[in-house]
C-alpha cells in the first residue's frame, strides 16, 4: 500500500463530513484512511463512523482525549502504508492529490518529505487564496531550501495538510512531539528539512480552512511557553548557530509571532528571553522600530489593529 491517510479528529462535526469525502473521491486509489477520535465530546466521532461505513480500506480508531501528536502517532503505528499523509478533520483535498504527490514521488524519490502549495479558505471574510510561499513565480516543482523559501513571506512551504512523507523517515525522527499545541507540525518538519531533501510542488491542492470556531483551532491563542514551539528548539541551539537559513527563519518565527506574547504580563519575561537569541542586525527596519517602542506604544497599536480587524468583520 502506498499511502496511509491519517485524521485527528477532535470537536470537529461541523466539518468531518466534507474532509473525509474528499480523501474517498481521490482519482488514486493506492490508500488507506484512518480517523483517530481523540475523545471529542460532539457527535464527531460518530459521523465519521458512518462516512466510512462500507469502505473496506477506511477505519475509524477512539482513544481518550490526548492531544493531537499523540493521536497522529497513534494512528501512524495502526497503519500500513508507505507514505504517511496527514489532513486535519476541517480541511480538504483536491481529487487528484494523492494521485499528483505518487507522481511527485516518483519523480523525486530521494527526499524526506513532499508538499504541495495549498489554498487558503475564509469565506466569512470572503478571502480565498493561494498561500504565497516564497518560490518564485516561475518555479514548478523540485527541490527546495525549506528554511529560506519560509522565511521569504512566512507562508508554510510544508503545511500539514498538503505533505507526505516517508514512513521509515517519521520513525526515524519519532514522529510528532507530544504535548506542543502549536507548531508540532512545524517540529518535526524542520527536523526533517535540515537532515534530508525537501521536495515541493507549485500547484495548489489542499484546503486550509480559516473558518472554523477559535475554541478549534491552535493557531490565533495564546499557549503556554511550554506549549509553543519557539520555546521548544532548544534542541537546535547547535543549528542556530551554525545554519544561517535556519536561524534567520527561526529569528523571523520569533518576531513575526511574539508581540501578543509581549504584551500579556504572564509570558512578558519568557517573551524578551527569547528575543534576546534575534540577530536583530538582520531584521528589516520595520521590525525593529516596533520592537523598540514602549509596551504602552505596542499595546494601543494592537488595540487599534484589534479593533480595524472587527470593524471590517461588521461592514462585511
Amino acid at each position: 500500500m502506498r499511502f496511509s491517510v491519517i485524521i485527528p479528529l477532535y470537536n470537529k462535526a461541523p466539518y468531518v463530513a466534507k474532509t473525509i469525502r474528499s480523501v474517498l473521491a481521490q482519482t488514486c486509489s493506492d490508500y488507506e484512511l484512518i480517523v483517530v477520535d481523540d475523545g471529542s465530546r460532539d457527535n464527531s466521532a460518530e459521523i465519521a463512523s458512518q462516512e466510512l461505513e462500507g469502505f473496506e480500506n477506511c477505519r475509524l480508531l477512539r482513544q481518550e482525549n490526548a492531544g493531537v501528536s499523540e493521536a497522529r502517532n497513534n494512528a501512524v503505528t495502526e497503519s500500513q502504508g508507505e507514505y504517511l499523509c496527514f489532513l486535519d478533520a476541517d480541511d480538504w483535498w483536491a481529487p487528484t492529490f494523492l494521485e499528483e504527490m505518487s507522481n511527485l514521488i516518483d519523480e523525486f524519490p530521494v527526499a524526506g518529505i513532499y508538499g504541495t502549495n495549498y489554498t487558503i479558505v475564509n469565506e466569512s471574510k470572503r478571502k480565498t487564496r493561494v498561500a504565497s510561499v516564497g518560490v518564485e513565480e516561475s518555479f514548478v516543482k523540485g527541490y527546495i531550501n525549506y528554511c529560506q523559501v519560509y522565511a521569504k513571506t512566512m507562508y508554510m512551504p510544508l503545511w500539514t495538510g498538503a505533505v507526505s512523507m516517508p514512513r521509515s523517515v517519521f520513525n526515524e525522527m519519532g514522529g510528532f512531539p507530544k504535548g506542543i499545541k502549536l507548531g508540532e507540525d512545524f517540529m518535526l518538519w524542520i527536523r526533517v528539512a535540515l537532515k534530508y531533501k525537501v521536495v515541493f510542488l507549485n500547484k495548489p491542492l489542499s484546503f486550509y480552512n480559516q473558518d472554523v470556531e477559535a475554541t478549534n483551532r491552535g493557531v490565533g491563542k495564546l499557549h503556554r511557553p511550554q506549549d509553543h514551539m519557539l520555546w521548544n528548539l532548544g534542541f537546535l541551539e547547535e543549528e542556530e548557530k551554525t545554519n544561517s537559513d535556519y536561524k534567520q527563519l527561526v529569528d523571523n518565527l520569533r518576531t513575526y509571532s511574539l508581540i501578543p506574547y509581549l504584551l500579556d504580563k504572564r509570558y512578558r519575561n519568557a517573551t524578551r528571553t527569547e528575543l534576546e537569541k534575534v540577530d536583530w542586525g538582520k531584521q528589516p527596519s520595520k521590525t525593529r522600530k516596533i520592537y523598540h517602542r514602549p509596551i504602552w506604544v505596542l499595546q494601543v497599536r494592537q488595540s487599534f489593529l484589534y479593533m480595524g480587524s472587527k470593524i471590517k468583520r461588521l461592514v462585511k
